[in-house]
C-alpha cells in the first residue's frame, strides 16, 4: 500500500512493504503534476529496484566477491548481483515499520535483529524519515550499531531522476560539483580518485549527455549543491546534502529515461578501501549503540 505524502509543491508516493522506498515523486507545476522520478508500474512495486528511489544500508553499491575485511577479520556475504557482489545494502529486502504517518512527513524504521537471513553479520537499526516542507522534500536517513562490537557502516539513497519534466523538449541540465572519480574496472575502484574525465565532467551546468556512465564521484566542493535544470519549462532544483554525503554515483544508461545521481557516504567497495589504508573511501566506524544520521533534500526553486 502507497502512502501519500503532498502539498502545494510536491507529491510522494512511500512503500512501506518495499523496504520505505518511492513509487513515485512528482513535482506541482503549472497547473499539473510532474514526475521528477521515474514512476513505478504497479507491477513492480514489490521490489525497490524498480522503484523511484530505494535506499542503500548499511552500505552503498558494491562489494567485491560479496566479501569484506574489518578489524583484522574477513566477513563473506550472499553475492546479490550476477556480478557476484553484494549491491546496495542490506535493508532492502525486508518491510520497514511505519511509527509516525502524517500528510506531509513519515518516518519507517528497520531493525535487522527482527530477521535470520539478513545479508550482514552486525545487528543494526535503520531509519528514515520523508517530510514535505514547503517546496523542500527532505529525507532524513540513518544507522545505528545495536551489536556488540565495532562494525563498519555506509549509506545513501538511489533515485532515479527523469531526463525530461514537463514533455519532449524539457530536457535536463545538471551542475555536479564533484572534481574527482575513481578508477573503476567492473564497477570496482583500481586506485586512487583521479580529475573527473571530461564525459561526465559535469562542475559546469550542462545538458545530461547520452553516454553510458557507472562511475562514482568525490572531491565534493562543500560550497556547492546539485543542481537540476529542465531547458524548456525552466524548471530548478536544487538537491542539497549534508557534509558527510561525500560521494556520489553517476548512473546514466542509454536509451532509459531517467539517470540516478545517488549521493552516497561510501565508495564502491569501500569496506575493502578501508580495510587497505585507502585515503578516500567514505566509509565509518560505529561503536556499539552509536549512531549516524543525515539530511538531504530537493528544493523546487523559482
Amino acid at each position: 500500500m502507497i502512502h501519500l505524502l503532498q502539498n502545494e509543491t510536491w507529491r510522494v508516493g512511500v512503500l512501506p512493504e518495499t523496504a520505505a522506498s518511492l513509487a513515485f515523486a512528482q513535482i506541482y507545476y503549472q497547473g499539473a503534476w510532474h514526475d521528477f522520478m521515474r514512476p513505478t508500474p504497479t507491477e513492480a512495486q514489490h521490489d525497490p529496484l524498480g522503484c523511484a528511489s530505494y535506499l542503500l544500508v548499511p552500505w552503498s553499491n558494491r562489494i567485491r566477491d560479496a566479501k569484506f575485511f574489518f578489524a583484522g577479520q574477513e566477513y563473506q556475504l550472499r553475492p546479490s548481483f550476477a556480478d557476484g557482489t553484494a549491491i546496495h545494502g542490506a535493508a532492502r529486502h525486508y518491510p520497514w515499520q511505519v511509527t509516525y504517518a502524517s500528510d506531509t512527513r513519515i518516518r519507517l524504521e528497520f531493525d535487522s535483529r527482527a530477521y535470520d537471513d539478513v545479508n550482514f553479520p552486525f545487528a543494526f537499526r535503520s531509519w528514515v524519515e520523508y517530510q514535505l516542507v514547503g517546496n523542500d522534500f527532505r529525507t532524513l536517513l540513518g544507522v545505528q550499531n545495536i551489536d556488540t562490537q565495532a562494525m563498519p557502516a555506509g549509506f545513501g539513497t538511489h533515485p532515479m531522476i527523469q531526463r525530461e519534466l514537463t514533455g519532449a523538449g524539457d530536457q535536463l541540465a545538471m551542475q555536479l560539483p564533484y572534481a574527482q572519480a575513481y578508477p573503476l574496472v567492473d564497477c570496482m575502484p583500481t586506485g586512487a580518485p583521479v580529475a573527473v574525465p571530461e564525459a561526465f565532467d559535469y562542475q559546469q551546468l550542462r545538458q545530461a549527455g547520452n553516454v553510458f556512465v557507472d562511475d562514482c564521484l568525490t572531491g565534493r566542493n562543500m560550497a556547492q549543491q546539485i543542481m537540476l535544470k529542465y531547458d524548456k519549462s525552466k524548471v530548478r532544483i536544487v538537491h542539497w546534502l549534508d557534509f558527510i554525503y561525500t560521494h556520489l554515483v553517476m548512473y546514466m544508461p542509454v536509451g532509459q529515461s531517467f539517470i540516478a545521481l545517488e549521493p552516497v557516504t561510501n565508495a564502491n567497495d569501500g569496506f575493502n578501501l578501508a580495510a587497505d589504508g585507502a585515503k578516500e573511501h567514505g566509509v565509518f566506524v560505529l561503536q556499539p549503540g552509536e549512531m549516524r544520521e543525515a539530511m538531504s533534500g530537493y528544493i523546487l526553486t523559482p
